[in-house]
Order: structure tokens, then C-alpha cells, then sequence
């Protein structure tokens, strides 16, 4: 195989798993979507936005993770989040999908789900991996905030579900410590103690070590309910 051959195959496998990191602007796109062709940077206008992949319509594990966001869409909705799906394949092959699953099971994917057969967002995002498949998308989360910023990155091989109870509790973890200026420790849910920025200063470290209003475990670990 010849130096250039090389070179454009590299290129190619670049373009494919090129990704926003967390604290980027999430790459606006326009996209064919179950809900008419719909930008992104509109779509996701003063909302929090969960945007997540799935391999192909039609198959077992997408179809439990995609009713899963649609039995948890009242949820979402009370954290001013909406949802936004995605997969590689036709926007008849989603519709029809979206048919097969009302009828069958009573679900209804009420939320917009990306055609994408160009694998334009898939690419911009992530979502393909070559090594584990080159035409499908993975199980990607976004989670991405008001001002577009993208705060949480969840990655999924194609053989394994997500957990639904995880992703709502990280969404509600990312919106509490924006509004209370916190950090959650480990396994936070709603109503456990937060953490306390730790002080920076001497002085700071002696007032903290004097507060009575926070549990404290040293100066550097304290928490406190909200």
C-alpha cells in the first residue's frame, strides 16, 4: 500500500471519530428528522438537550433504550430538557419504526429522531467508531446545556444498553451544581448532601474549620444539605 493510500485512510478514520470534548460549543447542524428538518442550534434554544444515537431502527436493544427516553419524556421535560434521537437510516425506515412500536407495545417516540444517512452528524459527533463498526452508529449521550455547551459524554458498545435511572441522575446532578455552585459526590441522587467548594486561602480554612452549618470531615471535604 502506497505513502498516499495510507495518508487518506488515516484521514478518513480521523474524520470518523472526531468528537466534541466536554466544555466545547456543540457543532450546530440542519437534519432531516420524525419532526421535519430541524436545526440544531434552534431545536435546543434555553433548554438543556440529551442527544443520543442508536445502531439501526428495528433491532432489540435500540428498541428498550428508545422506549425508555419515551416513558421518561414527562421527566425530562420537568428538567427543561428535550430529547433528540438519531440513527443511520431513512426517515420512512423511522416513521415506521416509530408505528411498529405505538402498535405493539404503546410506546410513542414523542421526541425527534435524526435521519441520517449521510452520516454528517453521526461524523461531527462522534458517533462512528471504526473498530467497533463502521456504518452504525455507537450508543452515544450528549448532554449539552443552554448555552450549547456540551457537559457529559456517555459512550455504549452496540451489544450493551443504557442505563435510563443513570442518565436522568447525571442531568440532575450537572443542573444542580450550576445552580448551587456545589459538586456531588459519589452515587448522588436527589435530596443526598452536597459538597462545598474547599477554601483557598488560610483564612478561608480557619472560617471553615469553625462552620458549624456544613458535616465536615476536614477543611478540604465538607458537605452540606441544600
Amino acid at each position: 500500500m502506497n505513502e498516499e493510500k495510507m495518508n487518506k485512510m488515516e484521514e478518513k478514520e480521523n474524520e470518523m471519530i472526531s468528537m466534541p470534548k466536554i466544555g466545547d460549543l456543540a457543532p450546530d447542524f440542519e437534519a432531516v428528522t420524525t419532526w421535519g428538518k430541524q436545526k440544531f442550534s434552534e431545536y435546543a434554544k434555553d433548554s438543556w438537550v440529551v442527544m443520543f444515537s442508536h445502531p439501526a431502527d428495528f433491532t432489540p436493544v435500540c428498541t428498550t433504550e428508545m422506549s425508555g427516553f419515551a416513558e421518561k419524556k414527562d421527566e425530562f421535560d420537568a428538567l427543561n430538557t428535550k430529547l433528540m434521537g438519531l440513527s443511520i437510516d431513512s426517515i420512512h425506515s423511522h416513521l415506521a419504526w416509530v408505528d411498529n412500536v405505538r402498535k405493539n407495545t404503546g410506546v410513542y417516540f414523542d421526541f425527534p429522531i435524526i435521519a441520517d444517512l449521510d452520516m454528517k452528524v453521526s461524523k461531527l459527533y462522534g458517533m462512528l467508531q471504526p473498530n467497533e463498526h463502521e456504518t452504525a452508529a455507537v450508543r452515544a449521550v450528549f448532554f449539552i446545556d443552554p448555552e450549547r455547551k456540551v457537559r457529559l459524554i456517555m459512550y455504549y458498545p452496540l451489544n450493551v444498553g443504557r442505563n435510563m435511572d443513570e442518565i436522568l441522575r447525571a442531568l440532575e446532578a450537572l443542573q444542580t451544581a450550576d445552580k448551587h455552585k456545589v459538586a456531588l459526590p459519589l452515587n448522588w441522587r436527589k435530596g443526598d448532601k452536597v459538597i462545598v467548594p474547599p477554601p483557598v486561602t488560610l483564612e478561608a480554612m480557619e472560617e471553615r474549620l469553625k462552620d458549624k452549618s456544613v458535616e465536615l470531615t476536614d477543611f478540604y471535604l465538607a458537605k452540606k444539605s441544600l
